[in-house]
């Protein structure tokens, strides 16, 4: 069986329940990343693991909390209906410790955002409102990828979803402009799904504190209630490097 024709469902169950073993260690970045195999019944898929023991600490995330704010990402967007993170689990028992394990998807690094056509960086919109939503710190160009079937495809969300706003993102080009109804329609989903589900949120409290779930909250109402895209307020707006 081909890693890219798996279902979602027997993705994630393969990532929580299958042996890990680590195939080599990726030397970008400032935490440990691993490259792994997981041998499960089904077949052996290629993903990404990232240890919390591995991370760098930082004054304004909570030590040891990123891996669990990469399995948020992923929680958002799939709740949203968007398909814009690989398939992402927390698994405690990794060969580092616990830690996020997702989906390695086959991309071309070198194609990332400051080298998308106009045509795929109109793509982009989805995305954008998505890192508002997870209040996303440090969306690089590197950080979007182009996969399969012209599939995009955002990793490294280990710095979202704090309280305070810290939105930093290569993507302005849609600032000031009025978010499509078609995105508000999945967003107002969404918040409704947020202040009625309870499962949902014991999803979301499992991985990040209740101040920041709230401010999920808030900031898809703040979408709602004012459909523009933001614009960049400083230099601080943007990550550095940019890639």
């Amino acid at each position: 069986m081909k890693q890219e024709v798996f279902s979602n469902e027997l993705i994630i169950r393969s990532l929580m329940t299958g042996e890990i073993h680590i195939a080599g260690r990726f030397l970008w970045g400032s935490n440990y990343t691993f490259l792994v195999e997981v041998h499960s019944q089904d077949d052996v898929l290629a993903a990404v693991y990232k240890p919390s023991r591995g991370e760098r600490p930082l004054w304004d995330f909570a030590e040891g909390s990123l891996a669990a704010r990469e399995v948020a990402a992923y929680l958002t967007s799939s709740s949203l209906g968007w398909q814009l993170v690989p398939p992402t689990v927390l698994r405690p028992d990794g060969p580092a410790g616990s830690g996020s394990l997702q989906l390695y998807v086959d991309t071309h690094m070198d194609h990332h955002y400051f080298a998308f056509s106009e045509e795929e960086k109109n793509r982009l919109r989805p995305l954008a409102v998505f890192d508002i939503v997870i209040n996303n710190a440090d969306r690089k160009a590197g950080h979007i990828l182009i996969g399969a079937e012209q599939q995009i495809w955002s990793i490294d969300h280990g710095v979202c979803f704090n309280a305070e706003d810290k939105l930093r993102t290569v993507v302005w080009d849609f600032a000031m402009q009025p978010i499509p109804v078609t995105i508000l329609d999945d967003l107002e989903r969404f918040y409704n799904r947020l202040i009625s589900d309870q499962h949902l949120k014991t999803e979301f409290l499992e991985l990040i504190s209740e101040p920041e779930f709230q401010a999920v909250t808030r900031r898809v109402n703040e979408l709602l209630t004012n459909p523009i895209f933001p614009q960049p307020s400083n230099h601080w707006s943007y990550p550095w490097p940019l890639v």
